[in-house]
């Protein structure tokens, strides 16, 4: 039997007992004693409220009128939650083993009509990244950076962090205060605060080697790092007006710091405005071909001489 399933089976069994010990569990479920106390912790650390007895013949019980109620999905429900793990198992998220024994849950808590649904669903829908031949096949590259968890596990207990990466066969090593994890065109990325150049990096998880937190005796306070991060603000040198075929672009792909605001109740018409660091060439790039995909639906208010010039050279390749 799977630990998920026989998790899920020891909650039952409590359930129907008013007292058990974890002598009986282990008699039950043919298990060893660290084992039973392992998947009794886990239990308690989902919410069933077990209290200890204390003594020779101390056990556990389920705390009067404190019994979890029983978890119930509605068909659209059930549809939801599966058609949302069908279409992003092949996008480098974290956390994937736990994501199928989530899966399995699902499909312990509905009934059989509803699992022959979710089967047909899941031969026959198929999503971007998706193998035809086999949908459940993960490729290596839908896999997660083996660091990945291991650095969401840290930032949750601390945002001042050690990291250290592999860049061009020089390791390098960083202290930052994370601001975000984010994922841009399947790629995870680190934007944080650098405490020693006292200026915002973006760093690839895929050239992290290691990450701890940062010793406390050399912080700055968090209120001092948005200061800084205040101050060094970037002015705004790219401003456009767009159009709905444009907007209907924006909506299928945009860099993430890059924001419009709709200008007309019907969401028709927006303004856009951001920074360009024109001294950097793959964001000169990035951008030039960004705005070459949002169409010919824009106006022009404001933008960096540099980024015209290579429009203009990208759009005289293309004229005959």
């Amino acid at each position: 039997m799977k630990k998920v399933e026989r998790i899920n089976t020891i909650m039952r069994y409590i359930n129907n007992r008013s007292h058990f010990t974890i002598s009986e569990i282990m008699r039950e479920f043919n298990i060893s004693r660290s084992t039973a106390i392992r998947d009794i912790r886990e239990i308690e650390a989902m919410g069933m409220p077990l209290v200890a007895e204390v003594g020779r013949d101390g056990g556990y019980f389920v705390m009067h009128n404190s019994v979890l109620p029983e978890v119930r999905f509605t068909d659209n429900e059930v549809k939801a939650l599966f058609i949302a793990f069908m279409a992003t198992r092949n996008q480098q998220l974290p956390y994937l083993k736990s994501r199928h024994s989530l899966a399995e849950k699902l499909l312990g808590l509905i009934s059989e009509s509803q699992q022959e649904t979710l089967v047909l669903l899941n031969q026959t829908l198929l999503f971007e990244g998706t193998n035809p031949n086999n949908p459940d096949l993960l490729d290596l590259s839908d896999l997660p950076h083996p660091m990945l968890e291991k650095l969401i596990q840290i930032l949750l207990l601390d945002s001042y962090l050690l990291i250290t990466i592999e860049e061009e066969k020089e390791i390098k090593s960083y202290p930052i205060y994370l601001l975000h994890l984010y994922q841009e065109k399947s790629v995870w990325l680190i934007e944080g605060f650098d405490l020693k150049e006292e200026k915002k990096q973006i760093i690839p998880v895929d050239n992290l080697t290691n990450v701890k937190p940062y010793p406390a005796k050399k912080r700055l306070s968090k209120k001092k790092i948005l200061e800084k991060i205040s101050k060094q603000e970037e002015v705004i040198n790219l401003v456009l007006e767009l159009g709905p075929k444009a907007i209907a672009q924006f909506k299928k792909y945009h860099p993430l710091k890059v924001s419009i605001s709709y200008t007309n109740p019907y969401q028709t018409t927006a303004i856009l405005k951001t920074f360009i660091n024109v001294n950097k060439p793959e964001e000169m790039t990035e951008m030039t071909n960004w705005l070459l995909f949002l169409g010919g639906d824009i106006k022009v208010r404001e933008v960096p001489e540099e980024i015209l010039e290579g429009l203009q050279v990208r759009l005289g390749l293309y004229c005959p």
